[in-house]
C-alpha cells in the first residue's frame, strides 16, 4: 500500500522543502543532506534510511520541517554542469571537478558551498525556528552534514550517518576508491585530517553512527576522532554533545537501530516543537 503525500511546497524541484500541515509559529528544522547514490526524493521512498516509513513522515510528525537539496548533477541538477545536457550522473561529476579545478576551488568546496545556500533559504523562512536548526544524512549526506556544521554555527544539531572517515586511516587501508573525486579537498592533510573539522562544531551536539565493517570509514581512524575531537568537547565541558557509536558486524548501511537514535538526539538537543495556541476570540 502506498504511502500518502506529505504537505510540501514543491513536488520535482530542487530543494524539495516539507512543512508540517496547521504549523503558525516557528519550530525547529532539519536539513537534510542526500548520499552519493540518491538524491532528495529518497526522504519520501519506503524501506529506506533505516526504517520502512518514508523518513520524511518521522521528522513531520514531530513538528519539524525539512529542507532536502540536490548537490551537484543529481536530481534535477542533473544536466546542468559544463556541458550541459550531453553529460549527466558520473560524466558530469568529473567534468565539474576538472572545472572547478580550474578556478582554484574543489568539487567538495562547492557542495559545502551550496549546503550552506540551502541553510540560508531555510534561515529565511518564517516558519523555522532559526536557533534550532539541525543537519543529518548517509554516506556523503553525513559527511555533508559534519562539514557543514564545521564551518556554519548555525547548524545547532548534527547526526551523521556512516562516512566518518579519517583520510590518513583511509589511505593507510587502501580504501580511497570507496570516495569518487567529490570527497577530496585540495592540500587538506599537511595541515589536519577529520577531527580538526568535527572539532570546530564543538560545542553543538553532534552524534556519529557508523559500521565498523564500513570498507570507506576504517575503524581505526573513527577511534582517533573520539580521542581528539572527543577531547575538545570535554575541554568545553560539553561531553555530552560529543558522541560516536560504531556497531560492530555492520558495513556501510543504515540500519532502524541508527534510525531511532537519530531522531532521539534531535528530539533530545532541538527540544519540543511549540504548541500552536488557538486563536483567540
Amino acid at each position: 500500500m502506498p504511502w500518502p503525500s506529505p504537505c510540501c511546497s514543491s513536488s520535482c524541484s530542487s530543494p524539495l522543502l516539507l512543512i508540517p500541515e496547521k504549523r503558525s509559529t516557528p519550530a525547529p528544522a532539519i536539513l537534510w543532506l542526500h548520499s552519493s547514490s540518491y538524491d532528495h526524493h529518497q526522504l519520501l521512498q519506503p524501506n529506506t534510511n533505516g526504517g520502512e516509513r518514508p523518513l520524511a513522515y518521522e521528522f513531520l510528525e514531530r513538528g519539524w520541517l525539512v529542507l532536502a537539496p540536490d548537490a551537484a548533477w543529481y536530481g534535477d541538477r542533473a544536466g546542468q554542469g559544463p556541458a550541459g545536457p550531453r553529460e549527466t550522473s558520473r560524466e558530469q561529476q568529473e567534468s565539474l571537478h576538472k572545472y572547478h579545478l580550474w578556478f582554484g576551488r574543489t568539487l567538495w568546496g562547492m557542495f559545502v558551498r551550496d549546503d550552506q545556500i540551502a541553510l540560508d533559504y531555510l534561515c529565511s523562512r518564517p516558519e523555522v525556528d532559526v536557533k534550532r536548526i539541525g543537519a543529518t544524512g548517509m554516506s556523503m549526506g553525513s559527511t555533508r552534514s559534519w562539514w557543514l556544521a564545521g564551518i556554519d554555527d548555525r547548524v545547532a544539531a548534527v547526526v551523521g550517518v556512516a562516512c566518518l572517515t579519517r583520510y590518513e586511516n583511509l589511505l593507510r587501508h587502501g580504501q580511497l576508491r570507496q570516495h569518487g573525486p567529490y570527497y577530496f579537498v585540495n592540500g587538506l592533510l599537511k595541515h589536519f585530517d577529520t577531527e580538526a573539522v568535527v572539532s570546530l562544531i564543538a560545542p553543538r551536539p553532534v552524534l556519529f553512527l557508523t559500521g565498523e565493517l564500513d570498507a570507506g570509514s576504517p575503524a581505526d581512524g573513527i577511534r582517533v576522532i573520539e580521542e581528539r575531537a572527543g577531547g575538545v568537547f570535554k575541554a568545553l565541558g560539553a561531553a555530552e554533545k560529543f558522541q560516536s557509536i560504531r556497531f560492530p558486524e555492520v558495513g556501510h548501511t543504515y540500519t532502524p537501530a541508527m534510525r531511532k537514535l537519530m531522531l532521539e538526539w534531535f528530539e533530545r538537543w532541538l527540544g519540543p516543537v511549540p504548541t500552536e495556541r488557538p486563536p483567540q476570540p
